[in-house]
């Protein structure tokens, strides 16, 4: 893996970090799921996802009009192709 993409999965699972100790993924907060977005909007050369936030075009488009579930749907999508453990809240139920 390269040293921009180690960052970049350092960034998303510090964003999913404080998110997560928030409470905002629970399924009984009061907040909305926030957005992965960490600031760097640039497309892989396959533009297969984002570099920043790694979502897809079709889940960046959906994410305004998502609700939770939806929302946090896409953060699974999202940490598990950024490579990244996914916070308690966010795992399957068994």
């Amino acid at each position: 893996m390269s040293d921009a993409a180690v960052n970049a999965s350092e960034l998303i699972a510090a964003r999913a970090g404080e998110i997560s100790a928030r409470g905002q993924f629970g399924l009984n907060s009061q907040e909305p799921v926030p957005s992965p977005c960490v600031s760097v909007c640039r497309m892989t050369a396959d533009r297969s996802h984002c570099e920043g936030c790694f979502r897809t075009i079709d889940e960046i488009r959906a994410w305004s009009q998502a609700d939770g579930a939806a929302r946090r749907a896409i953060w699974t999508a999202v940490l598990q192709r950024a490579g990244v453990d996914l916070p308690e809240e966010l795992e399957p139920l068994a």
